[in-house]
């Protein structure tokens, strides 16, 4: 994927060009005085596609098999839930 580095007063200049190079699949790093602070990416359209972009940027690794299914590991004893236990950890 493209990438491309704009300053803040330019990319205010040329908004709309600028998302449309977004859209078209261009990722977009906007700097203040040199400096990125932020980085505008396009939204993926499906699960598949999100996936797909998640491995090629080495954020996950997959082997395209799907997961067996497991037991929990843990049991909870009381009376309880998971989310209960979680807010008085918390507390």
């Amino acid at each position: 994927m493209a990438t491309t580095t704009v300053g803040i007063r330019e990319f205010k200049a040329q908004m709309s060009a600028y998302l449309r190079q977004v859209k078209q699949g261009k990722i977009l790093v906007i700097t203040e005085r040199g400096k990125p602070i932020v980085q505008l990416t396009p939204t993926p359209t499906s699960l598949e596609e999100r996936r797909r972009k998640l491995i090629e940027t080495g954020f996950v690794k997959w082997s395209g098999r799907r997961l067996k299914p497991r037991r929990p590991t843990t049991r909870l004893r009381g009376n309880k839930t998971m989310a209960q236990l979680v807010i008085e950890g918390r507390e």
